[in-house]
């Protein structure tokens, strides 16, 4: 950092009141999307009385420029905020997500859809996103395992370093530059039973090699800002965890950026059970090292009474509030509080976008087997039947934490199949819901599929069902759609037995003797 914007924080912060400094550590969400419980804060009065620093589910330019403007020009020290936003797959084009991503074992993709999420999101105002999500996840019970590169330390490692340099400019202040946020720091990944929010019990050597890898790539290729878990390691709460937040990772690694709590999570130490209040909660979080409430106003209530009874000192946040400013001078806030030369999305660039998805799409598709040789179609059949609760459900495409992707710009498998062959006769049935006990639509799609000289079945879970709070003790196929299954595939068996070709695949409810 320069000398002049060191000299500038100094004086804003000998300029301070303790209100002043709480608000910079204070970030409350807007109502452009639900990332956790409560409803939103009265943000514009949080920031014209000082009590305000950065916000997150806030986007497009003239929003955030709205919003800045009463911070540089509205408050007594015209401090900026900055805007963060979940951007975990594409921002407005919505890319694969990263389960799916990392399948494709593709350093240069997954930097490349990094590239156009932060030109997509640094083009509504956005200055932070709250990835990549580096949790090493071995249990297909986790909702979250959505979001991560699945069970590998390495290809985990590997793909939070492509990640920063995607979104990252190595100047932060370029006007396509978005800072990361490495979560969740860390082991959030190996939660009991796969249960959010529940306890992790391993071994020190498993957190050292297995969990802690990623986010030490992270913050080696320039990643500014880390998000502890909620969850506690071993009965310490990660938002609390002074021996991994500030001895190992800003003592031992050297890390000098800014962590950001989770949604709640510092007035979430009081059901810990680790903190008899509010005021307690928040000197735990700031002694360890947390420099930003996320939404739990526990700063804000809680610090000014922790100063009183002396459980935190002054100089203990003046260092917090100083990483904050830092940030922001890194960001070039300082100097371009409204991104004036933010980008602007052309037409073309926009379709460009899309054709990356349709590659990244490509790419990330894994096929488990290939009997026959079926694929590739190299004809297209003359009748097709498109079956299932997902063929003609277009805003299920955008899978959980889809940003600000729009349902209504998603093309779903059944109109896709049409357009790309238009000569011939497609048919649809949905068979059954994608989680409902009925089974009246299944003799339709029986019936279709016996017709048929193709049957494309799409099955599988909806969008909800993973992500957050989305785990599942029994990760299979949701509802009746095992039954349409196994309708179809009799359908399908029998054909092909008339035809005199051995078949040698199972049903998907057969019995392993069968």
């Amino acid at each position: 950092m320069s000398q002049h914007n060191s000299k500038r924080i100094e004086q804003l912060i000998g300029a301070m009141t303790v209100e002043e400094k709480i608000g910079q550590l204070n970030m409350l969400t807007a109502d452009l999307a639900v990332t956790g419980p409560g409803m939103p804060a009265d943000y514009m009065a949080a920031l014209k009385e000082g009590k305000l620093g950065s916000m997150l589910n806030l986007y497009g330019v003239e929003l955030t420029r709205k919003v800045q403007r009463v911070a540089v020009e509205e408050t007594r020290l015209g401090i900026p905020l900055f805007f963060g936003y979940d951007v975990i797959h594409g921002h407005r084009t919505v890319f694969p997500i990263p389960l799916a991503e990392a399948a494709a074992f593709d350093i240069d993709l997954w930097e490349r859809t990094a590239r156009v999420a932060a030109i997509e999101s640094a083009a509504e105002g956005l200055m932070l996103t709250f990835a990549p999500m580096l949790d090493v996840s071995r249990d297909p019970r986790w909702g979250r395992i959505s979001e991560s590169a699945g069970e590998d330390t390495w290809l985990t490692t590997r793909l939070a370093e492509a990640k920063v340099r995607g979104f990252q400019r190595p100047d932060l202040t370029a006007p396509d530059s978005v800072a990361t946020t490495a979560k969740h720091l860390a082991a959030y990944g190996a939660v009991m039973a796969g249960r959010d929010y529940a306890q992790v019990e391993i071994s020190e050597r498993a957190f050292h090699e297995t969990y802690l890898p990623p986010f030490k790539a992270a913050i080696d290729a320039g990643c500014p800002a880390l998000m502890p878990a909620f969850t506690d390691l071993e009965g310490v709460p990660m938002t609390a965890n002074a021996a991994v937040l500030q001895d190992l990772v800003r003592g031992k690694w050297g890390f000098d950026g800014i962590y950001i709590s989770d949604y709640n999570a510092i007035a979430e130490l009081v059901p810990h059970g680790v903190a008899a209040d509010i005021p307690a909660a928040a000197a735990l979080a700031l002694k360890a090292g947390m420099d930003i409430d996320m939404m739990a106003s526990a700063y804000t209530n809680g610090l000014p009474v922790a100063l009183e009874r002396g459980a935190v000192a002054m100089a203990d946040l003046d260092a917090a509030v100083r990483r904050v400013l830092a940030f922001k001078a890194r960001l070039g806030l300082f100097d371009d509080p409204y991104r004036e030369n933010a980008p602007v999305l052309t037409a073309g660039q926009r379709a460009e976008h899309r054709e990356s998805a349709r590659d990244a799409a490509r790419r990330s598709m894994v096929l488990l087997s290939n009997r026959n040789g079926v694929l590739p179609i190299a004809q297209a059949p003359r009748r097709i039947a498109v079956l299932g609760p997902l063929a003609d459900n277009a805003t299920e495409m955008l899978g959980p934490w889809s940003g600000a992707g729009r349902g209504e710009e998603m093309v779903g498998l059944l109109d896709g199949l049409r357009k790309t062959w238009p000569q011939s006769e497609i048919k649809y049935a949905r068979g059954v819901d994608i989680d409902s006990e009925d089974l009246s639509g299944i003799p339709a799609a029986f019936e279709l599929a016996r017709q048929s000289d193709l049957v494309i079945l799409c099955v599988g879970e909806a969008r909800q069902m993973s992500g957050e709070a989305g785990c599942r003790a029994r990760p299979g196929l949701p509802g009746k759609q095992a039954a349409l299954a196994d309708a179809v595939l009799d359908t399908v068996f029998a054909r092909l037995r008339q035809l005199g070709v051995l078949c040698l695949a199972a049903p998907v409810g057969a019995r392993p003797d069968h």
